[in-house]
Order: C-alpha cells, then sequence, then structure tokens
C-alpha cells in the first residue's frame, strides 16, 4: 500500500513537484505529503480559526513532536559514538548538536528555504530554518517511524552537514568565557533580568550584561539561562573577544 501511495505522490499528485523536490532531500519519496505540507508552513503564514485550526495549518506541532525525536536520536548516537565519554560531555555535545543556531545552519545547508517560500507568504527569517529542520524531522517519524527517522538524521543531516570534530573543539559557553575574560581584564560582570513576559502562552525572559555596571549587550529567550548565554555571546561580539561568523543573523 506504501507504494501505491509512493507511486501516485510522485507520478500523479497534485503536489508531485513536492513529492520530487522531497526524495534527494529524504532519499525517499514520501507517502504522505500532506503531512510534509504542514512542515513547511509556519505559524505566522496560518489563518486564525481557533485553537485548533490553528494547530492544524502550521508546523508547531510537528516542530514540538520533532524537538524529542531529534534529542532522542542524538543522545543515542552519541552514546554509541562515545562509548567512553561521560554523562558531562555527551549532554553538552547533544546541546550544541540541537540548539538553535546548530539548526538553523543544518537547514541554510539543507537548502530548507526553498521549501519554505512556496508554503509562506511572509518574510523568511534564519530561525525559520531550525524551526523547519525540526518540523521535518517530525513529519519523518510520522511518515516512517523512529528507524528510518534515526537512520535520515544520522546519514542525512549529522554525517552530510555537521562536523563533528570541529564541534567537539568548540567551547559554546559563552557566559563561562566572559567571566574568564573579565576577571583576566579586571572587571566585574553579572546579568540583570529586565523583564520576564508571556510569548505564544510561554514564559520568555529577557537579560542584561552588565560590565562594571554598564549594559552591554541583551538577548531573550524562552530559558533565563540560554537567555544569559546568548546575552553573553553578543557582549563578545560587541566588545571583540569574539569575530562573528558570516553566516550569522
Amino acid at each position: 500500500m506504501r507504494f501505491l501511495f509512493k507511486f501516485y505522490n510522485y507520478y500523479l499528485s497534485p503536489d508531485k513537484e513536492l513529492a520530487r523536490k522531497l526524495k534527494p532531500l529524504l532519499g525517499y519519496t514520501p507517502a504522505n505529503l500532506g503531512i510534509f505540507k504542514l512542515a513547511f508552513s509556519h505559524k505566522s503564514t496560518s489563518n486564525a480559526g481557533g485553537d485548533k485550526a490553528y494547530a492544524m495549518q502550521n508546523n508547531e506541532r510537528l516542530e514540538y513532536l520533532g524537538d524529542a525525536v531529534l534529542g532522542t536520536i542524538v543522545a543515542e548516537y552519541l552514546f554509541k559514538k562515545y562509548p567512553d565519554s561521560n554523562e558531562g560531555f555527551l549532554t553538552k555535545m547533544r546541546s550544541k548538536l540541537v540548539k538553535r543556531k546548530s539548526l538553523n545552519r543544518i537547514g541554510d545547508k539543507m537548502e530548507l528555504e526553498l521549501l519554505l517560500s512556496e508554503y509562506n507568504t511572509t518574510r523568511l527569517s534564519r530561525s525559520m530554518l531550525g524551526n523547519a529542520v525540526e518540523a521535518l524531522v517530525g513529519a519523518v517519524y510520522i511518515d516512517r517511524g523512529y528507524g528510518p527517522t534515526m537512520n535520515f538524521v544520522i546519514h542525512n543531516m549529522l554525517r552530510k552537514y555537521v562536523n563533528i570534530h570541529e564541534l567537539e573543539r568548540l567551547d559554546d559557553n559563552y557566559k563561562s568565557q566572559l567571566l574568564e575574560w573579565c576577571q583576566k581584564s579586571g572587571k566585574s560582570v553579572t546579568y540583570k533580568l529586565l523583564a520576564r513576559y508571556k510569548f505564544e502562552k510561554r514564559d520568555r525572559f529577557k537579560v542584561a550584561v552588565m560590565i562594571n555596571n554598564k549594559r552591554v549587550a541583551i538577548a531573550d529567550d524562552f530559558n533565563k539561562k540560554s537567555a544569559e548565554q546568548m546575552a553573553s555571546e553578543k557582549a563578545m561580539l560587541a566588545l571583540g573577544i569574539l569575530i562573528e561568523e558570516e553566516d550569522e543573523d
């Protein structure tokens, strides 16, 4: 039955162009094209029609599912790849792989903006790439199940677009790096919570980095620690400690 759906999707479906674009990306022709159309439909394009209608016409739910599935796959992948490494190392590596910036880069290299541009009328932002990566993983999971999804993530994403050895050496604890720099420079560094507010029904935190009681950078995120890390990175860029990479926002 799956073969018939795949044959129809590739040759006869009104959305056959989508199926043909997805095949080289996924490594197979999907049986459930509708779920992949949903994966590339961002919430900013959806028309409000009540919570249920809203949820059924954008990729938010698929992002939620893909985030969970991706985290599990990456954890298992690292567990097997580094049999002698401790929990702390594995946790840091998983964080580096699944953080927003990493997913944005992967989405960029996968050229997901081409698919996003077909199903969205709003201006595309870089963060939408990472969201689309999670939604795509969620769509593959629904279409194929865990095993094929793990194969897709490892072979079509991680091994293809991530330099794992470079990631091992990357120190992305910007808060720790900024603290070390301040200590060496004889400066004080503190973090000030500027606001805590609701965004998309979730708490969001706006944090400022203060160096010698002077505000240097501000960032906000759904997690306070993550906001502090983002603000620390912005502060290091502003101070010239870090050089901004070409593919960053």
